[in-house]
């Protein structure tokens, strides 16, 4: 049987899905990127090649998506290389046709979709500040000493959530430190910490948005049912959240991979083989465009970054 596998490859977490011919998920991965994205995704094609040995599927295409899309693209044969946007709405619309509002907040960014007639109309992301992130609930929950895990289900306690300055980092953790100082509660406490991801994800990213329902809350924080509250409290409708919804960008762009029809050759031996990158400044002309080579045991296989043709690297 054919199967479609899609990468999500992101700053912090790497995410991996392969489908069938019938958009089942059949195998999935989530794991930490660890500063090292081809090393990441070789340790993510060893887990799906793994969950995969028993099963009669044989990749015939890859689609990638995430921040380190077009690297990982390059490394896997890929055949779809898609912006994070894309593959999260195709996903999100492939497993719920009637959305109309797509909340997503990962490790180190945020993203809101816009929806109509199953079309993206409009969205927006936020890659500079981490105050409505999920690393900066992950720096909070060590802080306070709970798991990151355990965030969620102890901010369902509160009764009379902290009111935590959301408006940056640095002034959330400097109010969290003044409010457990003068006795708030912690269970209060990580309850305002949620509501603030939310109050600050909604006046930035969100500003000027309508969120009209079906609402799907994805991206690795939609686990913590704290922030789904939180979300729900402030919108005022039913924030939904699928259980594949920290692998939707994976999930979409394996799809879009799918539709593609798209066939290229790929085996899971590329996780043995060694690829590496080097990076350049080009001297020939005022823009000074930053050059990124790959190379696949020690033969360069592809280059970017030039805007001109003096930045042009010849590959052999």
């Amino acid at each position: 049987m054919k199967g479609y596998l899609g990468i999500d490859i992101g700053s912090i977490s790497t995410k991996g899905v392969v489908i069938d011919e019938d958009l089942n998920i059949v195998a999935s991965e989530y794991l930490w990127t660890e500063g090292d994205p081809m090393g990441a995704v070789k340790r993510l094609l060893k887990v799906l090649e793994n969950q995969l040995k028993d099963k009669d599927i044989k990749i015939v295409s890859v689609g990638t998506t995430g921040s380190a899309r077009k690297l990982i693209g390059v490394m896997t044969n890929a055949s779809v290389v898609k912006n994070e946007i894309t593959a999260h709405a195709v996903g999100t619309t492939t497993l719920h046709p009637d959305v109309n509002t797509i909340f997503e907040i990962g490790g180190q960014d945020s993203k809101i979709i816009i929806i109509e007639n199953g079309y993206v109309t409009d969205y927006a992301m936020n890659t500079l500040c981490a105050a409505g992130t999920g690393s900066f609930l992950s720096s909070q929950a060590h802080r306070l000493g709970v798991t990151v895990e355990e965030f969620g289900e102890i901010a369902l306690k509160s009764q009379h959530p902290t009111n935590i300055a959301a408006r940056c980092t640095v002034f959330a953790e400097s109010d969290l430190v003044h409010k457990a100082q003068i006795g708030h509660s912690k269970e209060d406490i990580i309850a305002g910490l949620c509501k603030a991801v939310v109050t600050n994800y909604l006046n930035n990213i969100g500003k000027g948005k309508k969120f009209r329902p079906p609402i799907v809350f994805q991206g690795g924080v939609s686990k913590n049912v704290g922030v789904k509250k939180a979300f729900e409290d402030a919108v005022g409708h039913e924030v939904i959240v699928d259980k594949n919804g920290h692998l939707m960008g994976a999930f979409g762009v394996a799809v879009l991979a799918k539709k593609s029809g798209i066939e290229k050759d790929f085996s899971f031996d590329v996780a043995d083989i060694k690829f590496r990158t080097t990076g350049f400044d080009c001297p020939k002309c005022a823009n000074h465009c930053e050059i990124v080579c790959v190379f696949k045991d020690d033969k360069l296989i592809d280059s970017w970054g030039n805007k001109c043709d003096n930045g042009t690297v010849k590959i052999n």
